[in-house]
């Protein structure tokens, strides 16, 4: 059997901080629009965090991400690739096999299923410090004592711990299902479509892709990810973000019903250009720090053991 290559997690992580870096700014543009209230459009929504929270407020939640993405980055890529080299070793007896397509759906799979236990708290507590100074009115629904537009968490560890006391593992885990079906497809809407086009423009006779085809195949693989991701996207926004001022939602179906029922189908489009632009230089920053870091690691082991 194929042992398990460490260096795919190592270059996940390079690749999951530089997306945090390159990303979260459009992230809190994209999470104010499906879960805050009265920003209209993109526009309008980064005017209004720009003039009330300045730079700094397209910056909220960031430190947690960095620190836990980059971990959440690293299992994703680690398990995608082993989980395929397995799948070669298992059908062809061979690792190094270039995949099929139906390898690369299950790893792509598999990995989904592996990020939500992960995930789903890092995407809770960066909603709920990203939503947190979201002035929140809501008609005939009595709020909390904490009055919105106030901060109610004072970091990440503070609103960690908040959620696990008030609302234990299972407010924790709130939105872990909308973001199972979030991320099973969209993985396998990332990894596949990456590995196409890296393939398709990369010039032959060349070993490996070079950084701009890695760049350009990551960006176009992020944007259709994220793009098609973007109703369950909406649902989960909203499941994670119900509960810093009110509880609305009783679960993903719920949630689904009676944001249908008050705002239509169109609601589950909503941030959806924010997620295609923001999927490709997310994506590309991603795939690039992976991608460089893996040759430039692969590169050391062969000069030290030639």
């Amino acid at each position: 059997m194929g042992s398990l290559q460490l260096q795919d997690f190592a270059a996940g992580w390079v690749g999951g901080a530089a997306s945090v870096v390159v990303g979260h700014p459009l992230d809190t543009i994209k999470t104010r629009l499906q879960a805050g209230q009265g920003y209209g459009n993109t526009l309008n929504c980064v005017l209004t965090v720009y003039r009330n929270e300045s730079v700094a407020g397209f910056f909220k939640g960031m430190s947690f991400p960095l620190a836990s993405i980059a971990v959440y980055s690293s299992v994703v890529f680690g398990v995608f690739s082993n989980t395929q080299r397995l799948l070669s070793q298992l059908r062809h007896g061979d690792p190094s096999r270039t995949p099929e397509l139906a390898d690369m759906a299950l790893a792509s799979t598999v990995a989904g299923f592996v990020s939500v236990g992960i995930g789903t708290p890092v995407d809770l507590v960066k909603i709920r410090l990203q939503m947190q100074t979201q002035p929140y009115i809501e008609a005939n629904i009595k709020l909390k004592p904490t009055v919105p537009g106030f901060p109610v968490y004072r970091g990440p560890i503070h609103c960690f711990r908040t959620v696990l006391q008030k609302e234990g593992i299972a407010g924790i885990y709130r939105g872990a299902g909308a973001m199972l079906l979030r991320d099973v497809p969209g993985y396998c809407l990332y990894f596949i479509p990456y590995t196409f086009f890296c393939g398709w423009i990369t010039p032959d006779g060349c070993i490996s892709p070079n950084p701009s085809s890695i760049w350009l195949a990551g960006g176009v693989a992020g944007a259709i990810s994220w793009g098609t991701a973007t109703p369950m996207d909406v649902v989960k926004s909203r499941l994670q973000a119900d509960g810093v001022y009110l509880n609305k939602y009783k679960g993903t179906l719920d949630c689904i019903l009676q944001s249908y029922q008050n705002e239509g189908v169109k609601v589950f489009f909503r941030g959806i250009t924010v997620n295609t632009v923001r999927g490709f230089p997310v994506s590309s920053a991603m795939f690039l720090g992976y991608e460089l870091s893996l040759k430039a690691m692969k590169r050391d082991q062969t000069e030290t053991n030639p």
